[in-house]
């Protein structure tokens, strides 16, 4: 089985390790090998950085074509290699990125394919996938039927990437068809919103909802998320209001998060912003009503105000708690 690692700019995407930390398990379970596949141009660091995880290889595909990702050039690529290895499996961190280009490797390989997984499990020889279906309220289990490999795509936060198992794989280098080019001419990339980075990528997030009260009530929860080195998000009211801009929201229509803490203040809970944030190492919430659906799933919850609880948190933080 594979797992297709995604990077831009010298860095790998953080569920990259989160694929391959599902990739080890799966293979486990399966009872095969799981190996890594880097495409892209002048990958030495990364390359070295890949093989430190317990895999029977990491495969590289060095192109110019592949400098910079463009659609065309990475199915081109991975198709010409899956009908060359047929791997059973083909895993994907679920992304913008692979969200564009793996439905149409899918087809021109006349693979299978299974999007946002969220689990698995291994009966015989049978693999069951788990996927979210009507913004996630509800959860699907499916199969792919026939001898078609598998491509899966895995939802942020999913699988946790400290359970990838460090090691030394060996690499192996595959050719790109000469067919191989890019589709698109890429003229740059900017981020969304400016400044602003992927919320996916913080490793800290402070979360904002309605019981913030108004855009003119943000000075003490940007000064906290100064503090904790984390980014700001929202739920789906805040944006909706103009408080903040849309790519700051969390949800089912906004951005999946993963962070090692995510605090939410002034977010009841709905279902629609769980499926957002729900794949976070901790949660602690903020919020006045005790029987908000937030508190279910909170490690640790605070019921108060939270224009009361961010001004101490704040002091704590400077170390001027009184």
């Amino acid at each position: 089985m594979w797992i297709v690692l995604q990077h831009r700019d010298g860095q790998f995407h953080r569920g990259s390790w989160e694929a391959i930390a599902a990739g080890q398990k799966l293979a486990r379970e399966l009872g095969s090998a799981a190996e890594a596949i880097l495409l892209g141009e002048n990958l030495g660091a990364l390359v070295s950085e890949a093989a430190g995880s317990a895999l029977a290889a990491l495969r590289v595909a060095e192109s110019h074509a592949l400098a910079v990702y463009t659609p065309g050039a990475y199915v081109s690529a991975l198709a010409s290699a899956i009908a060359s290895a047929a791997p059973r499996v083909v895993l994907f961190p679920h992304t913008y990125q692979s969200t564009e280009y793996v439905p149409r490797l899918a087809q021109a390989t006349g693979a299978a394919l299974v999007t946002e997984a969220i689990a698995f499990s291994v009966e015989g020889p049978e693999i069951e996938w788990r996927r979210p279906v009507l913004g996630g309220k509800l959860h699907a289990r499916v199969r792919a039927r026939g001898q078609a490999p598998v491509l899966a795509t895995l939802q942020s936060g999913a699988f946790s990437a400290e359970e990838r198992e460090a090691g030394r794989a060996p690499v192996e280098s595959f050719a790109v068809p000469g067919s191989t080019a890019p589709d698109r001419e890429i003229l740059g990339t900017e981020q969304a919103g400016g400044e602003m980075v992927d919320l996916s990528q913080a490793e800290v997030v402070v979360a904002v909802g309605r019981g913030v009260g108004g855009s003119d009530k943000f000075g003490p929860i940007e000064e906290l998320a100064r503090l904790l080195h984390a980014e700001i998000g929202a739920s789906r009211p805040v944006i909706d209001s103009g408080w903040l801009p849309r790519d700051r929201q969390i949800g089912s229509s906004g951005q999946t998060v993963a962070p090692r803490l995510y605090l939410a203040l002034g977010i009841s809970g709905a279902i629609q912003h769980l499926v957002g944030m729900k794949g976070s190492s901790c949660v602690v919430a903020v919020n006045k009503d005790p029987s908000a659906p937030i508190f279910k799933i909170a490690h640790y919850g605070i019921v108060g105000d939270l224009h009361e609880v961010v001004p101490a948190l704040v002091q704590a933080l400077r170390g001027e708690a009184s």
